[in-house]
């Protein structure tokens, strides 16, 4: 019976995953992953478009020439309208009758 236990014993050891082994598998993956996070947290920090992508001219033309995109609220220059209140001649008075 003493055989049985033993082989049974040995059995059950050689199928047991080793806990030193198993440790240091889940920490090389917990490092893999630490790693991983910060290069994404990295590239997250890096602007999408590289500086002075939109001040090219081409972009500065379609925002002049577009009415649409040009006087959007954000984009309008309020210096604009006191340059146009003034420069522009008095308008004609409105007759009432």
């Amino acid at each position: 019976m003493g055989f049985i236990m033993e082989f049974a014993e040995n059995l059950i050891l050689r199928l047991m995953e080793d806990p030193e082994q198993r440790d240091e598998a889940q920490r090389a993956h917990v490092y893999r992953m630490k790693e991983r996070c910060e290069r994404t947290k990295a590239a997250w920090a890096l602007p999408l478009r590289p500086y002075g992508f939109w001040t090219f001219e081409r972009f500065n033309s379609q925002l002049a020439s577009d009415p649409q995109i040009s006087q959007a609220a954000g984009r309008r220059d309020p210096y604009d309208d006191l340059l146009a209140r003034h420069t522009s001649p008095n308008p004609p008075p409105s007759s009432s009758s």
